[in-house]
């Protein structure tokens, strides 16, 4: 097991060095400037994950979900966070696809 905690520990350096994961951390720290922003952006993302997971197919409290946060996405700092997080997050998730495809986890 020390070998798999070894290469484990080295992907996570590999990570954390990535382009992707350093612009992660560098739009969390502005936002994290800001007072308060980072628990907007919290209720947001909660929100919006309950939208995701819902059965509920009333697209119009979609609609105004849209709309109440239409002006906050807006914000460059929301929107730049928003859109390093989704990278961050589309990389993970290829390198899942890469293992369980690897590992033929089926």
């Amino acid at each position: 097991m020390n070998h798999i905690d070894n290469a484990t520990d080295e992907f996570i350096a590999a990570l954390l060095a990535t382009d992707v994961y350093k612009n992660f951390q560098q739009e969390l720290e502005k936002v994290k400037r800001e007072p308060g922003l980072k628990d907007q952006i919290d209720d947001f993302r909660k929100r919006n994950y309950e939208f995701q997971a819902s059965t509920d197919n009333d697209f119009s409290k979609l609609d105004r979900f849209e709309k109440e946060y239409e002006n906050f996405r807006a914000n460059p700092l929301v929107a730049d966070f928003l859109a390093a997080e989704l990278d961050l997050c589309r990389m993970m998730q290829r390198i899942n696809i890469r293992i369980t495809a690897g590992l033929n986890f089926e």
